[in-house]
């Protein structure tokens, strides 16, 4: 309904609805809102959903309320593969930051050859770090396509279309699937080292497919909207404060939440003259973390 053109919400149901006159439908109303609003909205609500997912499967697996695809260096792999791919061209972008995402837990898992869950979290501050700077390299020496990076970089889903849409649902699949039917495993795995083995769970065969199928969703939404920070870690945060820590209703109800609330965050970006979504969550989320944190301290 809202935007520079606002609408009325029987027209945007009408418009939406199978019943629409088909010359109504090559009007400019029914264009905005069926090729322009409403991809855009599925896309923020998909991305949201595959970043709040994959931090609750990652702190899951590592039994860390640290652990998201920023902290584990997914995302820095997966931000400078196509921060590579925007000076290469736009047809490179998704397979580089999907290349990037993969060969970032790939650094990961070589730094952390025991597989110890302290030692891929280290390694993946120490990757991210190494691939932040990797990003600003790349800012550096972009020119006169420098503009595009760092647009891309702040998080957007200005743009969006249905090939965007189709992206981010494979991400979704990806990681909402294989974390709905591992999730009696992640339950067991989040109370300690060695607990799955006691029950016959193959730990490190669990923790391997999660984090490539984790790796490979974060990637397919990076490339299509730049870092959109916290969701990751908020969501997962406040739901186990209010259902508790059981991995699928979490996983369910993480995706549904995270994808609302990113859903609204760009709703409030889009209304405010176009400041990308990223901010908002980065200005919104940023408090709330401390807040959190300062309660259980407390």
């Amino acid at each position: 309904m809202l935007g520079e053109w606002v609408m009325p919400v029987r027209r945007v149901f009408y418009f939406l609805s199978p019943f629409a006159n088909e010359n109504d439908l090559k009007s400019p109303e029914a264009l905005i809102i069926r090729q322009i609003r409403l991809p855009r909205i599925l896309s923020a609500f998909l991305t949201g959903g595959i970043l709040s997912a994959s931090g609750i499967i990652l702190q899951g697996l590592l039994s860390n309320p640290m652990a998201e695809p920023y902290t584990l260096g997914i995302a820095s792999g997966a931000a400078f593969g196509a921060s590579i791919g925007i000076l290469s061209g736009v047809y490179f972008v998704v397979p580089s930051a999907l290349f990037g995402a993969l060969g970032a837990l790939f650094i990961v898992k070589l730094i952390s050859s025991s597989g110890s869950r302290e030692k891929i979290i280290l390694a993946g501050i120490i990757t991210n770090a190494f691939l932040s700077s990797g990003v600003t390299f790349i800012k550096a020496i972009a020119g006169e396509k420098l503009y595009a990076v760092v647009l891309w970089l702040m998080g957007s889903f200005a743009g969006a279309d249905f090939n965007d849409v189709y992206r981010v649902l494979t991400g979704a699949f990806l990681i909402f699937i294989p974390g709905i039917i591992y999730a009696p495993y992640i339950d067991v795995m989040s109370l300690g080292d060695e607990r799955g083995l006691i029950l016959g769970i193959n730990e490190s065969r669990v923790r391997n497919i999660l984090l490539f199928t984790a790796s490979a969703g974060v990637a397919l939404s990076v490339s299509s909207f730049g870092i959109i920070g916290f969701v990751g870690l908020i969501v997962p945060h406040v739901l186990r404060i209010i259902i508790g820590a059981r991995h699928r209703q979490l996983i369910l109800m993480s995706f549904l939440f995270g994808g609302t609330l990113l859903l609204f965050s760009d709703g409030i970006a889009q209304t405010a003259r176009e400041i990308p979504a990223g901010v908002i969550t980065a200005l919104t989320g940023a408090p709330i973390f401390c807040w959190l944190l300062v309660k259980n301290r407390s």
